[in-house]
């Protein structure tokens, strides 16, 4: 075993620890001072809830239809699970299913600004459906919604945030007892080869430049046909 997957396997089995008894949701409790960690932390949507993922993502692959989930938290006795449900017909239910390949639904939550270190800022939690290979594990999903920052082997950065840090250690937490939940802003599809179709023209605008090519042959040849008849009386009248 390598270094890094020695270093990924540690943290997964502390952070396992230190989220046991991951769910959606949990009873509501006094926030208690504690020390824990700030990481991205990862999860798969199983029975309806969020559940801490047993295996690296490097090491784990989703089958066709799955959500997973990714969430940026500062990590003490509880689980700091994404915020909003892990929805596939929400995240993927406008993009078709392609042949020889797979559609996983990614929930992305950068957690909340007392979850950031000093300086940082979290974005909103987003939905991606993701259209890649049957045999994509989860490091390679979510390197399709953005970059991901790797040191040490171990999920640092998502989509350049937090801009550095990794897996600090925190002293004297305060976690909240829930928290609240959020509205995903669902991004475009990443990896479908289907190309939306061009937007088609009215039929009035269709026919416009042929109209107004009509239109003029027709007054020109008024004119012209005028012209002739003046003509023609002109020279009646001499």
């Amino acid at each position: 075993m390598t270094a890094h997957r020695t270093a990924r396997l540690v943290l997964s089995l502390l952070a396992g620890f230190l989220l046991a008894g991951t769910v959606a949701t949990v009873t509501a409790t006094a926030a208690q001072a504690e020390d824990g960690y700030r990481f991205w932390g990862y999860y798969q949507w199983t029975n309806g809830q969020w559940a801490f993922s047993q295996k690296g993502a490097d090491a784990y692959v989703p089958a066709d239809g799955a959500v997973e989930g990714w969430r940026f938290a500062l990590g003490g006795a509880k689980p700091r699970v994404p915020r909003a449900a892990g929805d596939f017909e929400a995240i993927c239910g406008k993009t078709p299913a392609e042949t020889g390949k797979k559609r996983v639904a990614v929930v992305v939550d950068p957690g909340t600004p007392e979850d950031a270190a000093a300086g940082e800022t979290p974005g909103q939690a987003t939905g991606t459906c993701v259209v890649t290979d049957p045999a994509s594990n989860g490091a390679k999903i979510l390197a399709a919604v953005g970059p991901v920052r790797i040191e040490k082997g171990l999920t640092c950065g998502v989509a350049g945030y937090p801009a550095k840090g990794c897996g600090d250690q925190v002293k004297n937490i305060n976690v909240p007892a829930t928290d609240a939940q959020v509205t995903l802003q669902i991004g475009a599809s990443v990896g479908s080869s289907a190309k939306p179709s061009p937007a088609a023209s009215s039929e009035e605008d269709s026919s416009t430049p042929w109209t107004g090519i009509i239109i003029a042959i027709v007054v020109v040849a008024l004119l012209a046909g005028g012209g002739l008849i003046l003509s023609r009386r002109r020279s009646a009248a001499k």
